[in-house]
């Protein structure tokens, strides 16, 4: 009897010891159950570079809608198809749900976060992270803006909604300057924020301060024509606190795991898929620019008895253009740690040059601000300051003797710089309407022109259709010939 009580009692003791630790059987403990703000601030990092980088067709074709390049054998994207490959979808799909939700839950979850000691420091490193991870979603707003016009902004990120309204373009704008002062006025560099979770900074408050009043230049030139007392205060009060020459903002590819999409897209993928578009090569040929040994490879033409043998050559946009044949984009580009800017000094200096012209008070003149961005821009792309002088004294180039108005200078030699930052050289080509474009083999826009804006996610006409026949027609229908609200020339 005595051994079977022993027995009895050595199995409920291990009864209870399994049952106190049953749950570790159901817990993966190589992978966390719950993420911090601070690494999901870090992916959305990550996420966004990625974005602005790519050159996958599903993903981003505002290199090719830009006409910076052009595609070889398939030429659907170069000719404004976004419907076959749901590119618009996929555009959405990373810009709220791989950036603006983490973002979001980021902020929600370091605002949570217990303040340990009590300590004041920790509250002012917990309102610096905050506010930057604020004025990141301040940036990706914009561009969704900017790609579509309308979209889900005061509903969205609500998991509770899943059809969310569309809200006024401008009225977004309006909200996100208010929301970027809100930002800037909140950080404080008496204390740090991220440190090395922070891919873009690692933590520097200055730094930040810098890209949100930059930041807020960018928002406020896009309203010149549209509330030009809103974008002159914008960009009076943003100028000063803004990025000064050679400052930046990018992500820094390690190489490996995490390289630049560049790399993944044109040289881990083993595709021949882009080569550089004869819109940008012949003007920056007939410039003769120096930036052309940064942007391109030389072609071996000697098939074509017209051209040298050696040569920048671009292919005909939107039509056929064997990779053999065309200048590719240069091998810098496609490395594997090749660094991606989100946003700069070269972009801002064109900014105020705009400003001058328009006559805001921005402490400088067109011409000068023009000339510190071009500079900038040589600089960026590893050229000596004897070759922009150079180029500066080209006729067709110093902005006294530059053909054309403000606009035409401006805008030409702002979208040369944007290189590789499609959107970008995209949106300045819609706003100040040059260079003048090509037209491709067999346009898919309405009319045949180059598209004003991408056309909503095929998804939203479906499952958020209410919402999207509502913002089809505030914007004057989802077309892509559709001008958005500051495109008004």
């Amino acid at each position: 009897m005595k051994r079977i009580y022993l027995v009895l009692i050595v199995l409920i003791g291990i009864s209870i010891s399994c049952t106190k630790n049953f749950e570790d059987f159901n817990t993966d403990k190589k992978h966390p159950a719950e993420v911090t703000g601070n690494t999901l601030f870090t992916n959305a990092q990550k996420a966004l570079a990625d974005q602005v980088a790519s050159t996958n067709v599903n993903l981003n074709v505002w290199k090719l809608f830009a006409q910076y390049w052009t595609e070889t054998t398939y030429t659907d994207e170069s000719n404004y198809d976004i419907v076959n490959r749901t590119i618009a979808d996929n555009t959405f799909r990373v810009y709220y749900r791989d950036v603006l939700v983490d973002l979001a839950k980021a902020k929600t979850y370091i605002a949570a976060e217990v303040n340990i000691d009590g300590n004041e420091p920790q509250e002012i490193i917990r309102q610096n992270r905050l506010s930057i991870i604020d004025m990141l979603m301040v940036y990706c707003y914009q561009d969704l803006v900017n790609a579509f016009g309308n979209i889900p902004y005061s509903e969205a990120l609500n998991i509770d909604n899943l059809s969310p309204a569309y809200d006024d373009a401008f009225i977004i704008y309006k909200d996100l300057l208010t929301r970027l002062n809100d930002d800037i006025a909140g950080l404080d560099n008496s204390e740090g924020s991220f440190d090395s979770q922070d891919l873009y900074y690692q933590g520097d408050i200055d730094m930040w301060i810098k890209f949100g009043n930059t930041l807020k230049v960018r928002l406020g030139i896009m309203l010149a024509d549209v509330d030009g007392g809103l974008s002159k205060d914008a960009v009076e009060s943003g100028y000063a606190g803004a990025f000064t020459f050679g400052e930046n903002c990018q992500l820094n590819y390690p190489g490996g795991t995490n390289s630049n999409p560049l790399y993944v897209d044109m040289i881990a993928s083993g595709r021949h898929d882009f080569v550089a578009a004869n819109t940008i090569v012949d003007i920056m040929n007939n410039l003769e620019d120096p930036r052309r040994q940064a942007y391109f490879t030389q072609a071996d033409t000697s098939t074509d008895p017209s051209v040298e043998k050696l040569a920048y050559y671009g292919g005909n946009y939107g039509y056929q253009s064997p990779f053999s044949q065309y200048s590719h984009v240069a091998d810098a580009i496609q490395e594997e740690d090749y660094p991606m800017v989100i946003l700069d000094f070269t972009e801002l200096a064109f900014y105020l040059a705009e400003a001058a012209e328009r006559g805001y008070n921005v402490g400088g003149t067109a011409e000068s601000y023009y000339n510190d961005a071009v500079k900038s821009s040589f600089i960026h792309w590893g050229l000596p300051i004897d070759s922009v002088n150079a180029y500066l004294a080209n006729p067709d180039v110093a902005y006294s003797t530059a053909p054309g108005t403000w606009k035409e200078k401006i805008g030409l030699q702002s979208w040369l710089a944007f290189y590789i930052r499609g959107l970008e050289g995209y949106t300045s080509w819609r706003r100040l309407d040059y260079p003048v474009m090509n037209i491709p083999e067999a346009p898919r826009s309405e009319d045949g022109s180059v598209p004003k804006r991408f056309t909503y996610p095929i998804n939203e006409q479906t499952l958020n259709a209410t919402n999207y026949y509502l913002a089809a027609d505030a914007v004057g229908g989802d077309l892509m010939t559709t001008k958005l609200f500051w495109d008004k020339y």
